[in-house]
Order: C-alpha cells, then structure tokens, then sequence
C-alpha cells in the first residue's frame, strides 16, 4: 500500500507546497543523520509519500540533496544570530563574533558535506544554489570593507585576503575535529600512497562523518561553553588579521595615518 497522501496536500497544499516539503524534509533528516547513508526511501517514508513521488519534482536524488543542503545550511545560519554592523563596538571584538559565528557555522554544516565528497554532483548542486553575495564569507568581506571604508582600518588594507584567511581557518579548523587531528597536534603529513585508500577506512569517514552530522542540530542550538584554549585561538587569529590590514593600535600596511 502507498503512503497516505502528505497532509501538505490533504490540506490543500500545491504542488510547490509538497517539493518544498520534500526539501524541509530532507534537510531536517541531514541535520539529523547526516548524509553518508541517506537514500530516497528515508527521504519519502519521512515525508509520507511514495518513492517516486520524488522523481515528479527532482530530476534525480542528488538535485534533491543539493536543495535540502542549501535549506539545512539557512536553518544553521538563522540559529547564529546577527552578525555586528559596521562602524560598532570595536574591531577586534566584531571580528571575534564573526570567527566564532565561522566556527560554529562550519561545526553544523562540514559534517554534511563531508558525507557528500562521493558525490560531487550534490556539491556542485549546492555550490550553484548559492545566492550571490549571500555566504557567510562575502558577508563578512563586506563588513571589513565598510571598515575600511570608515577609517577604521588601513585605506590599502586587503580586506578580501583577510577574510578568505578567516574563513580558511575556520574550515581547517573544524576538518582537523572531524577527522580526529586536533590543530595543535597534527603529525606531518605523509608522502603520496603506493595505490588508493583501502575501503574499510573510507567507510570509516563516512561513519564518522555521518556520527558528527547527527550531532550537528544539537550544536548549533546549543554550543557547548568556549574553552580557554579555543578563546586564545580566536584572539591570536584576530590580532594576525589586524596586523594585516591596520586599525588602531595595529598601523598595518599602510603604516601609521
């Protein structure tokens, strides 16, 4: 017997109405779950349909992920919180909410994307979703340029390569978690490998992966209390960014004014 007809339908619900279902759906069982074993019967029997009702709004699974992805990515960012205007508080303080706004951005959502590195169809799906000049990055570049822009830092001051560092942090950060190699005691890295990883360990990442994805909704709702450690992290990574691009007390480039 097929599933019952979803109540967004049976409440008078469009057919826009029941994709967008399908994607909330889907994104919820991401944050949840994670994405290394999520199939198509999951996805319909959590939304209450038949398998193939999928297939009448998606060409195929990943178009679907891509979308659920993107969706699970706007419910982290919403849980976050506002980001500082330009112009209050001060600099070092408004960057520090954005570094930890990054790291707990990424904590959410790497999870889930890592669950994905064997379908590249989905991450390119994703990629293209992306609304222009709506990622955490490009909002956080704008911020450093309206800054810039009121003297608040230097006038040369590279505020595109500033904040690429920060997001690039911020994901090498997480990565080294999720994979089990704290930064601060990373051995070297090892030359290339005679042939390709062996099966056993790539299913283990994609069991780890999916471990830290079901623990991602717990995070981003609640995160755990910041360690005196990780504050001196998010403090040296400020004070190396405004010695880069200058304000006061940090000449930077430019040199003094």
């Amino acid at each position: 017997m097929s599933p019952r007809r979803p109540a967004v339908l049976r409440d008078g619900g469009s057919t826009q109405d029941l994709r967008a279902h399908l994607i909330g759906t889907a994104a919820r069982l991401i944050a949840e779950e994670g994405t290394a074993r999520l199939t198509v019967r999951a996805i319909a029997r959590a939304a209450g349909v038949a398998d193939g009702v999928l297939y009448n709004h998606f060409a195929d699974k990943e178009e679907l992920l891509a979308h659920a992805l993107r969706a699970h990515v706007r419910s982290v960012e919403s849980g976050l919180g506002d980001l500082p205007d330009p112009g209050t508080g001060t600099v070092a303080g408004n960057l520090r909410r954005h570094i930890r706004h990054g790291l707990a951005l990424h904590r959410a959502i790497l999870p889930a994307l890592a669950g994905l590195l064997a379908q590249p169809r989905v991450l390119i799906g994703f990629a293209g979703s992306a609304e222009p000049g709506g990622e955490w990055q490009d909002r956080l570049t704008r911020y450093l340029l309206a800054e810039r822009d009121l003297g608040r830092l230097a006038p040369d001051a590279e505020v595109e390569a500033a904040a690429a560092m920060i997001v690039g942090v911020c994901h090498e950060t997480v990565l080294s978690t999720l994979f089990g190699t704290p930064p601060a005691r990373r051995k070297p890295v090892p030359g290339p490998s005679a042939g390709p990883e062996p099966a056993p360990a790539e299913t283990a990442q994609r069991a780890q992966a999916a471990q830290q994805a079901r623990q991602a909704q717990t995070a981003q709702q609640s995160e755990p209390p910041e360690t005196a450690e990780q504050a001196a992290r998010v403090d040296a990574l400020v004070r190396a960014v405004l010695r880069g691009i200058g304000h006061a007390g940090h000449p930077g480039p430019a040199g003094p004014a």
